[in-house]
């Protein structure tokens, strides 16, 4: 999310905008009934509200290469959480933390990607060689969890902020986050400086 809000928001901003995300994303895991947190990691200085999670340092290699070796390394159901949507709340989440009755979950996002990934039997191998960043990112990962012959289970689809109205957008949807309050910061540290 950091580059992609330049340069309609300075990179400082965007800086500042994605750590409220990662933040409101992490207050919002903490309420899951979750028997184990962790905090998937690329970076010197883990974030205020991960006090309470594992942090594991990412692997090297591309993303799909990073998601897979923590599903390789988990056992028992796993659900994947993304940092590019805190408007999530725990209704969203909340089916993947109820009643496992299906293989896997799975949280398109609105361009094409996907938020949410959860798996009952969590498998790498599932993920390894999907394309990321890509508009066809969220369908290739559906059909390689059908084609395993899993039964998914969809969550909502949610904005996946990639650009400054998408920013706009969840922080309406979610006016009561951090990220909203960063984004109305940041919008009137913009007005002020034109």
């Amino acid at each position: 999310m950091k580059t992609r809000l330049h340069p309609a928001v300075s990179l400082e901003q965007a800086a500042m905008l994605a750590a409220a995300s990662i933040r409101d994303t992490l207050a919002t895991i903490a309420q899951l009934p979750a028997s184990r947190r962790i905090l998937l990691f690329d970076g010197a200085r883990v974030p205020a509200g991960a006090e309470h999670f594992e942090v594991i340092p990412q692997v090297a290699g591309d993303l799909d290469e990073r998601l897979a070796a923590i599903f390789d390394e988990c056992t028992g159901p796993t659900v994947l959480i993304g940092m590019d949507t805190p408007q999530v709340t725990v209704r969203d989440l909340a089916p993947a933390f109820e009643d496992w009755n299906c293989d896997a979950f799975f949280g398109p996002a609105n361009d094409g990607g996907f938020w949410a990934l959860g798996m009952a039997e969590p498998r790498g191998d599932l993920i390894r060689g999907v394309p990321m960043s890509r508009n066809d990112t969220g369908r290739i990962q559906l059909e390689r969890l059908l084609a395993a012959g899993l039964d998914v289970h969809l969550l909502p689809e949610l904005t996946d902020v990639d650009t400054i109205d998408d920013a706009r957008a969840v922080a309406a949807a979610a006016p009561s986050t951090e990220f909203a309050s960063t984004l109305s910061f940041v919008t009137a540290r913009e007005l002020v400086a034109a």
